[in-house]
């Protein structure tokens, strides 16, 4: 089997791969996924303005994507060392702004009091449809984002959270959803 390579899509780094190491619990967002979602972005936000939260970060192929953008406030999170340890080293290479959290993503929503522009989420695809719905209830209940701010889940094209509070619409692409939440 090939090695995951995980390439930038746009900006500073755009072409650039860079190869997580094998062993990680992670299902990195495609490049066709993440060049699609970076596409809508682009057209509502400015990248050097953003405050980004990255929950369920894995690999950090989407901090990276948001970095190499010129967003420089990212924080991601995972309860998975290897994936922080990961994060770290290559936003060291790369000097980008990341801030990495190792925590259960749930109990850092309960507790966090900082407000995002955009949060994006990326948790296992099998969650139940409970655990899914924590995702939106605890960044709402908690404001943790600005006003404007966005919330994005990307999750199965099998698992619908349209009945959501706070659910605006979903985009797919491929076998991939991104359910977006205002």
């Amino acid at each position: 089997m090939p090695r995951l390579a995980l390439r930038f899509i746009s900006g500073k780094y755009k072409g650039r791969r860079i190869f997580p190491p094998k062993g990680l619990p992670v299902r990195p967002t495609t490049d066709m996924s993440k060049e699609a979602l970076f596409n809508v972005l682009n057209n509502h936000y400015n990248f050097s303005e953003l405050k980004v939260l990255d929950l369920f970060s894995g690999t950090g192929n989407i901090s990276y994507e948001f970095a190499s953008r010129g967003t420089n406030q990212i924080t991601a999170v995972d309860s998975n060392y290897g994936c922080i340890k990961f994060i770290n080293e290559t936003a060291e290479a790369f000097e980008m702004t990341i801030s990495t959290i190792k925590s259960d993503v749930f109990k850092f929503l309960e507790k966090s009091k900082v407000k995002h522009t955009i949060i994006f989420a990326d948790p296992p695809y099998d969650f139940d449809i409970e655990a899914f719905s924590k995702i939106p209830q605890l960044v709402f209940q908690n404001q943790l984002l600005e006003e404007n701010g966005l919330l994005i889940v990307e999750h199965s094209k099998h698992t619908d959270l349209s009945h959501l509070e706070h659910y605006s619409h979903s985009k797919s692409y491929g076998g991939n959803m991104f359910s977006f939440f205002e």
